[in-house]
């Protein structure tokens, strides 16, 4: 491994599989699929933009092209599915969770509107009847 982002050996023999479809037909690749995926959790994990991808990776329009292909095939959603359920089982769990949070923040609400109201989208105070 190059990079904490990188996939272990255990990992890829569980999602290896996945790519034999993603293989067919092809006579000469340069790159690996494990090496197309480590550069996408790389890019996922540390935030960096595509164009600033270390050169130890394949070219950015390689990965994104790779990761383009995945998410539209269906194969991202599954390798985020082994990986997470054999990690979720690693740590004693089920699979697959049977429920989740979600952060929300708090709003104001639009009863505060009543008292102001939008004039061609400038705020405006709206006159005392008295």
């Amino acid at each position: 491994m190059r990079y904490s982002s990188d996939v272990s050996d255990k990992q890829w023999s569980i999602i290896e599989s996945l790519f034999i479809r993603e293989n067919r037909g092809k006579h000469f690749q340069r790159h690996t699929k494990r090496e197309l995926l480590n550069a996408v959790l790389y890019l996922n994990k540390t935030g960096c933009q595509w164009r600033l991808l270390p050169k130890d990776f394949p070219s950015y329009v390689t990965v994104w092209s790779f990761y383009r292909r995945a998410i539209k095939s269906g194969l991202w959603d599954k390798i985020m599915v082994c990986l997470v359920g054999k990690s979720r089982i690693s740590m004693g769990r089920s699979a697959m969770p049977s429920y989740s949070l979600i952060d929300s923040q708090s709003v104001k609400t639009t009863s505060a509107s009543q008292e102001r109201g939008i004039d061609g989208g400038k705020k405006r105070k709206v006159a005392n009847a008295t």
